[in-house]
């Protein structure tokens, strides 16, 4: 009896206790918020995001974020913001980090083609970053992820904001006093005033003063404008020593009209502006960097 009395006793506890116990039915945050992590193995971006460019259709990404998974990770991509990683796994010390944080637009052929998430979390001597490819779609995803470099990332992401032929372009995107540097630099290069390369410098230029690339550094800047002052210059020479030429020309032919007795005179206004009639065709409305695809909107 006092056996049984006793067992009595206990079952009341042992139901209490019971009764406190915690069932953890998914990894703590993977990892971002573990008590036992120190402050420094959780996400902390090395700097801050820069700011917004580019095509202002695509500004309204800014503030929504797009995620996939794929294996055991989940990659998440917030448009002018960051691109994170995290382990879905129970592991107690499952990795969270920070893949790229938005820096600069990559552009080829006058073309904005992908947005490059850079000073990531550390990756042994340098840091991870990754390169956003843009690609037309009916929605707004995710579609693709890989690593062709040791801790150098790219996602494949689509948009329908992209599908247009001139959607990505990056010279109507620019300030009309910019666009006028560009059209200089590119008249200064037919004219045979600078070579490739310092056409290129001259664009890289352009595009850091629009916030599409991160400044290389001051010194590579300040060379830029001054080569682009050096062919302002030159451009400038040449026109008045042709104006120079062709006024001498001018003054030789009247002499060698007087010689030999021949009138002259000015030309009226209508022969200086003679009137086109009949069909003519359009000028060519064609964008800077368009291929030509199409010209119907979609």
């Amino acid at each position: 009896m006092a056996g049984s009395g006793l067992l009595v006793l206990w079952l009341p506890v042992f139901i209490v206790s019971a009764g406190k116990m915690k069932i953890v039915d998914e990894p703590n945050t993977y990892g971002l918020n573990n008590p036992f992590l120190s402050q420094v193995n959780r996400l902390q971006p090395k700097i801050d995001p820069a700011a917004i460019s580019g095509p202002a259709h695509l500004h309204r990404l800014a503030g929504k974020c797009f995620s996939m998974t794929e294996s055991v990770y989940k990659y998440e991509f917030c448009p002018f913001h960051n691109v994170t990683q995290h382990e879905q796994t129970f592991r107690w010390n499952a990795y969270s980090g920070i893949l790229g944080i938005w820096q600069e637009w990559e552009i080829e052929n006058n073309t904005f083609v992908g947005m490059w998430m850079k000073e990531g979390d550390s990756c042994g001597t340098k840091n991870r970053q990754t390169k956003v490819l843009l690609k037309c779609g009916p929605n707004h995803k995710l579609i693709h992820v890989s690593e062709p470099h040791t801790c150098i990332y790219w996602l494949s992401f689509e948009t329908p904001l992209v599908c247009h032929p001139h959607s990505l372009l990056v010279y109507p995107n620019m300030k009309q006093e910019l666009q006028n540097q560009w059209d200089q630099a590119e008249q200064s290069l037919y004219d045979g005033l600078i070579t490739q390369q310092g056409y290129r410098k001259l664009l890289q230029v352009i595009f850091e003063n629009a916030g599409y690339l991160k400044p290389t550094g001051k010194k590579q800047t300040q060379q830029g404008k001054e080569e682009q002052n050096q062919s302002q210059e030159i451009t400038l020479g040449r026109c008045n020593e042709e104006r120079n030429k062709l006024s001498a020309e001018i003054q030789r032919l009247k002499d060698l009209l007087t010689h030999h007795n021949v009138s002259f005179s000015k030309p009226t206004e209508s022969e200086n502006n003679p009137t086109i009639t009949g069909h003519q065709t359009p000028r060519s409305k064609k964008l800077r960097g368009d291929l030509g695809l199409r010209d119907e909107v979609l």
